[in-house]
């Protein structure tokens, strides 16, 4: 009897697969490795590019720097999103920041003292009203692209690049 037991498991373990044993006892342990669901990101790799693209070009364009935020922004909006625009460090004065939270269904538009001088309050209340259009409609990379050429537009070309043409 007992050597039909070890001849049982042995047939039995060849037959197991990584992380599987047969216990003393008879009973199949199974180990597997669990993987945490991911956050699936918000956007693909060609949407991903295409913000991309539109992030640099506007901040070369413009000399500013154009800056996306995409997630929580907790329960005083305004105050969070003016805490990331100051995390642009130096660049905080020439920063635009375009801060949107689609779990709260709000978004912010900081501009710094510098980019505020080129893109006044009007020009980013016309961007919002442009991305809110866009987002009713699910299309977030979409808005934000029309809100940066929006901004950028305004705000014309870099000082620099404007005097080394002259």
């Amino acid at each position: 009897m007992a050597t039909g037991e070890i001849a049982r498991q042995a047939a039995d373990e060849r037959d197991l697969g990584l992380g599987e044993a047969v216990t003393d006892t008879g009973r199949l342990s199974i180990a597997r490795r669990v993987e945490p669901d991911r956050p699936a990101l918000p956007f693909s790799p060609s949407q991903l590019a295409r913000l991309d693209e539109a992030l640099t070009l506007s901040s070369r364009s413009t000399g500013l720097e154009f800056a996306i935020y995409l997630g929580g922004l907790g329960e005083d909006t305004r105050k969070q999103a003016e805490e990331l625009h100051a995390s642009l460090g130096p660049r905080a004065s020439e920063g635009v920041l375009i801060a949107v939270s689609p779990g709260q269904r709000v978004f912010e538009i900081v501009t710094g003292e510098e980019a505020h001088r080129r893109i006044p309050d009007r020009s980013c209340q016309l961007a919002a009203m442009s991305m809110v259009a866009s987002f009713k409609e699910g299309e977030y990379v979409d808005g934000l692209i029309s809100a940066l050429r929006m901004l950028s537009d305004t705000a014309g070309t870099a000082p620099q690049a404007a005097r080394a043409h002259h």
